[in-house]
């Protein structure tokens, strides 16, 4: 088998070219790229608005093919200078720590530490409109909603949790990696305060902006634990935090900047290759064994109709890995597959469980997974890929498994996870605008807030992850016949939730609702 991308059955569909922002990276080196590139400072405030009364670092617009991988090894081919390296040498931050208060938030999803907390844990998933879009018509119906999908949904989701010890590590692990990276910027001679805000459960990101608040942090670097950007996962914490933002006078006061993604920085890249070089040496002949990347799916609307950058990303991501091995002299073949899909909308292809069936078929007999979009382990490593994905390998054929760790507290990765936020402190409130235009949009300028802009102009048009029903005119008569009893599913629902009363009362399916 020749090393390079190997193909799934399950192709990528191609589409039109398009244009869309790319969010900025904090780079002392040139990389080339399929998106806009700030050609002036990288990490950029939350503040920042387009406007035509202030300055705006210039912006390269570049059109965006997507191709299918089916006649290449690589999509998106990649030079030395593509990697980012650090610089934080050629900074002088004394001035920013001696006078400011530094402050860094680190935003993840978050998880239920115990069994007990499953179902209120899925209650605030499925109540944020990036995971479930209704009608305007019937958004009040967005917490009902989600109670009742949350209490479906809990007994098989507590069974996934109770066979990895009851719980989410994720919290704990969270907390680790904000403690060594306080550590590693306190030894880089930037004594700041580190702190965690999950999106759906403890500490909450609304938890960690009162601390925050309390500790008078004047400088603030926020930092999405997700390598790659997505307007589902960084993108959701984000409009969070702007909503927070927008109404409060002391945090529309405070000096911040985001970092949106950071896939491309060498100390990541560099400790996944070091993980997989070290997994790979535990297989009786490594240079047969086949790299499999599965990362975290979004739906195919996404990328296609919004714009989102992840799928570009994240093969960017992958193709600077390999590059680091093959610096190493490992040149194993390697594929990339996307898990997690919910629901019967159409999502980034090739799947995890199709490509692992593809590749028995195909003879493959060792396989390494790599977690790639995750730096935590958590129910899609420990119990998807670990459990799930490991016997379906194992069913097809694939005699030797293995799995590459999440990244967690690697030396290099908080290291340079630090240098990152180093140098993002002299652009911190960098061409921050008048409170009132901060007030309006919160995100870094010419980057995810264009990104964001598309996305909500295109909400009521994107196939939710998890779709409730198709609502739009059509002259069949089944659509008719379809939507009439949706619409009474809604009423008898609605009925259930204010007055507590109705049949899935009496078989205990709402019991919460009493």
């Amino acid at each position: 088998m020749r090393s390079g991308r190997i193909q799934s059955s399950a192709s990528c569909s191609a589409s039109s070219s398009s244009t869309f922002p790319h969010p900025p990276c904090l780079s002392s080196a040139s990389r080339h790229c399929k998106f806009p590139r700030l050609l002036s400072p990288r990490a950029l405030s939350l503040s920042q608005r387009v406007s035509r009364n202030c300055l705006v670092p210039e912006t390269t617009q570049f059109s965006f093919s997507k191709q299918s991988s089916t006649n290449k090894k690589r999509l998106f081919p990649v030079n030395v200078g593509a990697l980012v390296t650090s610089n934080t040498e050629a900074i002088s931050t004394g001035p920013l720590v001696a006078e400011e208060k530094i402050g860094v938030l680190l935003l993840n999803l978050g998880g239920p530490e115990t069994l007990d907390d499953v179902q209120p844990f899925l209650f605030n998933l499925f109540a944020d409109p990036d995971i479930i879009r209704l009608p305007r018509l019937f958004q009040f119906l967005q917490k009902p909603l989600a109670q009742f999908i949350s209490v479906l949904r809990a007994p098989k989701s507590k069974e996934g949790y109770a066979s990895i010890g009851g719980g989410s590590p994720l919290r704990r692990i969270t907390d680790d990696q904000a403690e060594e990276l306080r550590k590693s910027l306190w030894a880089k001679d930037v004594p700041a305060k580190v702190y965690v805000g999950m999106r759906y459960w403890h500490p909450f990101t609304e938890e960690a902006i009162e601390q925050i608040k309390r500790d008078g942090i004047t400088k603030l670097v926020v930092l999405p634990l997700y390598p790659q950007f997505s307007i589902s996962t960084s993108g959701s914490s984000l409009r969070l935090l702007e909503s927070i933002f927008r109404d409060d006078e002391y945090l529309v006061n405070m000096q911040h900047t985001v970092i949106p993604s950071w896939y491309q920085r060498e100390g990541y890249i560099k400790s996944m290759a070091n993980l997989i070089e070290k997994e790979l040496q535990k297989f009786d002949r490594p240079e047969k064994v086949v790299i499999f990347f599965s990362a975290h799916g979004v739906p195919l609307a996404y990328v296609e109709e919004a714009g989102d950058p992840y799928k570009a990303e994240m093969e960017e991501c992958v193709d600077l890995i390999i590059e680091e091995l093959e610096k190493r002299k490992i040149t194993n073949a390697y594929t990339l597959a996307y898990q997690s899909r919910v629901g019967p909308v159409e999502w980034l292809k090739p799947y995890t469980d199709d490509t692992i069936v593809d590749l028995g078929r195909k003879g493959v007999k060792g396989l390494l997974a790599v977690p790639i979009s995750f730096v935590s382990e958590h129910i899609e490593t420990l119990e998807e890929i670990d459990v799930e994905y490991k016997e379906l390998a194992l069913e097809s054929g694939i005699q030797n498994w293995g799995r590459v760790p999440a990244l967690g507290c690697e030396p290099m990765f908080i290291s340079d996870l630090a240098d990152a936020v180093i140098e993002s402190l002299p652009y911190v409130g960098a061409m921050a605008v008048s409170n009132l235009e901060a007030r309006q949009s919160l995100v870094p300028l010419g980057s995810v807030e264009e990104l964001l802009a598309t996305y909500d102009s295109q909400r009521r048009e994107l196939p939710a992850p998890v779709t409730v029903w198709e609502w739009g005119w059509t002259k069949s008569a089944e659509t008719w016949n379809g939507r009439a009893a949706m619409l009474a599913v809604l009423v008898l629902l609605l009925l259930e939730v204010t007055t507590g009363e109705g049949f899935l009362h009496q078989w205990g399916i709402l019991p919460l609702f009493h």
